[in-house]
């Protein structure tokens, strides 16, 4: 409340907490709120909900005031000949909430629940470019492989 007060005063827009969760199949309403910029394509609700229902797969989000703002989307990968791994197919943040923790957050999330699901390899793939990944990966202890290019935890 006083933060809010404050900011007002100062004609500032007031600060309100980011929400962290991973949706399942019953959340699938939540994406129809994306903030416009977000998602690279339009998302189809029925890819989204299958997504969701194929338990391998992870959807977390950042929600601000109900508005996704971030996500970070990752799949359990199983092979009969080594242990079970966690591939982070996305990590975004939309622009306007960069440089706030949201990404960070997002991938402790996935991790957590890659962990959770008895995944002994988590991983990501980053391009070279991809600067701000790279530096959050490798502040989060991800160790680098195969040309600086893949993350590994």
């Amino acid at each position: 409340m006083l933060t809010s007060i404050m900011s007002s005063a100062a004609g500032m827009k007031p600060v309100t907490p980011i929400n962290i969760r991973n949706l399942g199949p019953e959340d699938a309403y939540i994406l129809d709120r994306v903030r416009p910029g977000l998602a690279s394509d339009t998302l189809d609700p029925s890819q989204v909900w299958a997504f969701l229902a194929t338990r391998v797969n992870e959807l977390v989000v950042a929600l601000d005031q109900g508005e996704v703002v971030g996500f970070a989307s990752g799949t359990t990968v199983m092979h009969p000949d080594h242990p079970t791994e966690f591939m982070i197919a996305n990590l975004v943040v939309h622009p306007d909430f960069k440089r706030q923790g949201i990404g960070r957050r997002l991938l402790q999330r996935i991790t957590a629940l890659a962990e959770d699901r008895g995944c002994v390899h988590i991983w990501a793939r980053a391009r070279e470019d991809n600067v701000a990944f790279r530096s959050l990966a490798s502040s989060l202890d991800a160790q680098t492989v195969k040309g600086d290019l893949i993350f590994h935890w």
